[in-house]
């Protein structure tokens, strides 16, 4: 294994790395066996032994929820430490071949524990800081294998690299069900296993060909440090309110921590009880980041001298970039339900078996809705790029990045409104077919085209260099505050003023909340499209 890019004789250049499919390889291979035991969390523990404890019905299904949106918490919170330990210390291929051996070791406590609470939720865990660890580095490492001789090649290979990670996850989608329907959870489970074994014994077999850029170390500009050097720096008689309100931040988030830690002792008793460990930090780390960032912007012109301009203007634009990724925060909490909410809401529907179209040889189970999503990502991303922008901009409205993006979180909404729709149906007694899915999918997945893929490239264009790592380390984090939205949302439900007012709209409970985060996405598509007029883009590509 190299460890920096060598000059390539005049034959090979323009040549595919022969090392990138292994890599392609070991993406397919794991997206399957991510997608594969995740699309099954959410029904295997609403029939399962680990959730026995509670009556069937509402409550097993908001506890299997819970459990889920936990686990993507963690799947999205794990970046940060994959990334930083692979910047400083480690380097991308050890750090991905050790967090790739946690992931496997997960999936086997998933096969193995199916009965066992403990077991269960420590391969749970395991995923989860295994999952999340390699996410950031596995397509920064392809990125790694290509120079100036061949950076033609790139383009095509990430193309391949997106592809393969939708094509793993619809057959992940469509199989894994019926793995579990048919050959129970052991099988269900372990076949993912198997799958992520191979992943990584297909990465492993790389090892020779890899080009591996050592990590970087300790950089004195880096944004945290330009950071510091902000709060910590005294003007005279202007004092550090800056400073205040970080601190401010820091010690909102400790002592919300300092009080969970009390009342999980049994030495506090009015810190709400639905506010566990997960919550609460989320919550702290929330307020650190925004109290922080207000904090930053308030003096971020007092680092200058210590640190280069590039670098104080790169952390400036990285704070305007957070403000864009919390209103985006929404959309995830709609987006990551396809597969905990509407899988529930597909159990209380009707497979129609009675009619010719359906593929009932295929499709038995509502979980295997959720294959669509894939599928229509393969779809959408095309028909936008050669079909809807070309169209849009010919008719005079040009479909920019933020615009994008706002258009999709408001389109999530609507999707939310159809399953709302569907679910009040249901509640009436008719018996709903599964078919019906298909439209509330199709619109959540537009949505997701919109935002999540052109997310990326705006980071991208609008975070200097070298805070384009800082920026994708934050983009994770918005799917972690996603998900905290439900829990948040799910705790609510658990007080009996608000069940009182949920019976009193004469709405059931999954209904409300279905209309309750459409408006959500709808209130944060209208707060997004105020901050995009004033946004000032900049444009940070680098130059030929």
């Amino acid at each position: 294994m190299t460890t920096q890019t060598a000059a390539l004789p005049a034959e090979a250049q323009g040549k595919l790395p022969r090392q990138i499919p292994y890599i392609i390889g070991n993406e397919a291979c794991e997206r399957f066996s991510f997608y594969g035991m995740r699309n099954i969390l959410v029904p295997f523990l609403i029939s399962s032994m680990l959730l026995a404890y509670l009556p069937e019905g509402a409550q097993r299904d908001t506890a299997a929820k819970d459990v889920f949106h936990t686990f993507v918490i963690g799947v999205y919170f794990f970046p940060l430490l994959g990334g930083w330990l692979a910047d400083r210390y480690f380097g991308k291929y050890n750090t991905i071949l050790w967090f790739s051996l946690i992931y496997c070791a997960g999936h086997a406590c998933l096969a193995l524990f199916e009965s066992h609470a403990t077991g269960f939720y420590t391969g749970l865990f395991l995923i989860a800081l295994g999952s999340g660890g390699i996410k950031p580095l596995v397509v920064s490492f392809c990125g790694d294998q290509f120079d100036q001789s061949n950076k033609d090649k790139a383009k095509v290979v990430f193309d391949a690299f997106y592809w393969i990670i939708n094509f793993g996850s619809f057959f992940a989608s469509l199989l894994a069900p019926l793995f579990l329907r048919h050959f129970g959870p052991a099988v269900a489970f372990g076949i993912p296993g198997v799958l992520m074994l191979i992943a990584t014994i297909i990465f492993w077999l790389g090892r020779r060909n890899y080009v591996n850029v050592p990590p970087s170390g300790s950089d004195p500009h880096a944004f945290f440090e330009v950071v510091k050097t902000a709060l910590r720096t005294q003007v005279q008689e202007q004092g550090r309110p800056g400073l205040a309100v970080a601190v401010a931040g820091l010690a909102i988030a400790v002592g919300s921590l300092l009080l969970w830690s009390l009342h999980a002792i049994g030495l506090l008793s009015w810190w709400p009880e639905s506010f566990g460990f997960v919550i609460t930090a989320c919550l702290a780390l929330g307020v650190v980041i925004a109290l922080g960032g207000i904090g930053t912007s308030m003096q971020l012109e007092r680092a200058r001298g210590a640190h280069p301009d590039a670098a104080v203007d790169g952390v400036r634009a990285v704070l305007r970039i957070l403000i864009v990724f919390a209103l985006v925060t929404p959309f995830w909490s709609l987006f990551d339900q396809k597969a905990s909410t509407w899988i529930i809401q597909g159990r209380e529907m009707v497979i129609p078996h009675d009619v010719s179209w359906w593929p009932s040889f295929l499709i038995q189970d509502a979980a295997q809705m959720q294959a669509l999503n894939p599928m229509l990502v393969m779809l959408l991303i095309p028909f936008n790029n050669l079909v809807l922008y070309p169209a849009l901009r010919r008719l005079g409205y040009q479909p920019t990045a933020l615009r994008r993006m706002g258009w999709g979180i408001a389109i999530s909404g609507v999707s939310w409104i159809v399953a709302g729709a569907l679910q009040l149906w249901i509640d009436d007694g008719t018996q709903v077919s599964l078919a019906w899915q298909t439209l509330p999918y199709a619109l959540l997945t537009f949505g997701e085209v919109l935002v999540s893929a052109t997310a990326l490239e705006f980071a991208y264009s609008q975070a200097p260099q070298a805070m384009k790592g800082v920026i994708m380390a934050f983009w994770y984090l918005t799917s972690t505050f996603g998900s905290l939205w439900v829990l948040l949302t799910n705790a609510s439900v658990r007080n009996e003023a608000v069940v009182s007012h949920i019976a009193s709209t004469g709405l059931s409970e999954n209904a409300f909340l279905m209309f309750f985060f459409a408006g959500f996405a709808f209130l944060a598509a209208a707060a997004f499209a105020l901050y995009a007029r004033t946004y000032p883009m900049q444009d940070n590509y680098r130059t030929a």
